[in-house]
């Protein structure tokens, strides 16, 4: 089930961004959040930008959402996506329906422009973006480090209209 974030989801929604911070190069964060953080963060996006969560067997197996990509007014219909999965419940078409599901409620919106902005080895996030119609825009070597390793970023982007 594909549903709107609600609050009582931020403690699974926690633990499942920490995971990725403290194993993953999915995220360039280094330290890890509090549930205090993260529901600070989840209210602020979810209060005027969607903000997914997917739902099977009563757990949170994903989160998906969007939000202003950049701050200056001229860029106010980009925005960029974000998508974690829990380990648990991936390569099962679930990403692919969580990303559906926020491309068509950005459309609804009026959003132009989707950015995901995704480390250069993600192979999957990358096959699934470019599935989806994304369109790489961008490349950038050695950008960030962590875990023991220099990381290249690359940018997609899906035009909405």
């Amino acid at each position: 089930m594909i549903r709107y974030v609600e609050e009582n989801d931020i403690q699974e929604i926690t633990a499942l961004y920490n995971r990725y911070i403290v194993e993953g190069v999915e995220t360039f964060e280094t330290e890890t959040l509090t549930e205090e953080q993260m529901a600070e963060r989840v209210g602020h996006i979810s209060a005027s930008c969607p903000y997914l969560v997917a739902e099977e067997d009563g757990r949170v197996a994903g989160i998906c959402y969007a939000h202003p990509w950049k701050e200056r007014a001229a860029y106010c219909n980009t925005y960029e996506t974000t998508i974690y999965l829990s380990p648990d419940f991936t390569r099962r078409g679930l990403g692919t329906a969580l990303m559906h599901r926020l491309i068509d409620e950005c459309r609804r919106r009026g959003y132009k422009v989707l950015i995901a902005c995704i480390t250069g080895c993600n192979e999957a996030s990358i096959e699934l973006h470019r599935k989806l119609g994304f369109s790489q825009a961008s490349h950038f070597h050695d950008v960030g480090y962590k875990l023991g390793r220099w990381l290249d970023v690359v940018d997609f982007e899906l035009k909405l209209d």
